[in-house]
């Protein structure tokens, strides 16, 4: 395995956001761009290397195929269709699924043994897909979650209090879509509880309420005026690969296994998770209110529900 070295699978909106973020922060020794239309990877990776003169460290980027996984430290997948007007999430979820399943399959065909961080929508569900395929320990196959999630809710909560966003530790929790939720009582703005700085500054706690609402929202606010988001991905996923790199056992709200955790099992969403080079070190188990149990339960459903339509269905085909 090399270190540091990094395969994308994807190179549209999303998956180039994170690469053009990697080129300006460094840390990744080698990125190779893999996609169903060559060309496009060639002219990306033609792109990128222009900048190189002007990036923090030398890195290798080239254009190339599966068998570069091999001895890829990381594999990230932003592959998949967006979801277009009219389109149902399951429908959406069907399609991306059985392009995960293909990809994952061509990924571990070139004997790929490292950490794969999925980002493709349903991320949850496509998550799944990808652990089950793939044969990996469950620590070694991560979404992304409801990392960006909490990135705009610590934005917006940062903005309503006037507070730098990187001291308020809120995070968002379940599925990355709807039906997630803010353990508000676990949050904080620097050591105080967000609960106390709201009572004392005689702030209504219903605007926290609304800033998470504000969250769930904005994706379909952004789409509608620009058409798709991947800046933020964008630089949520290159957080969540330089945990991995740089063996921070950071902690971050990843899509990750649960296995009989916060009562659940057999499902990956989003939770807080001790992050490091073996992937998912440890969940980090929060005592929920039975308030948030409930919406952690929810959350658990609507991708039960979602995955027995149809989704387990194509795994299991041959």
């Amino acid at each position: 395995m090399k270190k540091g070295k990094v395969v994308l699978v994807g190179t549209g909106f999303v998956g180039m956001s994170m690469a053009y973020s990697m080129l300006n922060r460094g840390g990744i020794q080698e990125l190779i761009l893999i996609d169903i239309d060559k060309n496009k990877t060639i002219g990306e990776e033609m792109d990128l290397s222009h900048g190189l003169p002007y990036a923090p460290q030398k890195m290798i980027i080239k254009a190339g195929d599966y068998d570069e996984c091999k001895d890829a430290q990381i594999v990230v997948i932003t592959a998949g269709i967006a979801q277009k007007p009219g389109q149902t999430r399951l429908e959406l979820a069907q399609i991306n699924a059985k392009i995960m399943k293909d990809i994952t399959k061509s990924i571990m065909a070139s004997g790929f043994n490292g950490i794969i961080v999925v980002a493709s929508n349903p991320v949850d569900l496509m998550t799944y897909v990808v652990f089950k395929v793939s044969g990996l320990p469950k620590n070694q196959v991560i979404g992304s979650g409801t990392v960006l999630d909490t990135a705009r809710l610590r934005y917006m909560v940062g903005q309503y209090l006037k507070i730098s966003s990187k001291n308020i530790h809120a995070y968002i929790m379940g599925e990355h879509g709807d039906s997630s939720f803010v353990p508000w009582e676990h949050c904080y703005v620097g050591c105080k509880k967000i609960i106390d700085v709201m009572k004392d500054n005689n702030h209504p706690m219903e605007k926290l309420n609304k800033i998470h609402e504000d969250v769930v929202n904005v994706a379909y606010e952004i789409i509608e005026k620009k058409r798709a988001t991947y800046y933020g991905i964008g630089m949520a996923l290159n957080r969540l690969v330089r945990a991995i790199l740089d063996d921070e056992n950071a902690i971050l709200t990843v899509s990750t296994y649960l296995d009989h955790a916060y009562g659940q099992d057999d499902i990956y969403i989003g939770v807080p998770a001790i992050i490091n080079k073996t992937g998912v070190r440890e969940l980090v188990n929060l005592e929920l209110s039975e308030k948030d149990q409930e919406k952690l339960n929810n959350s658990c459903k609507v991708i039960k529900e979602m995955r027995e339509q149809s989704i387990e269905q194509i795994i299991n085909e041959k």
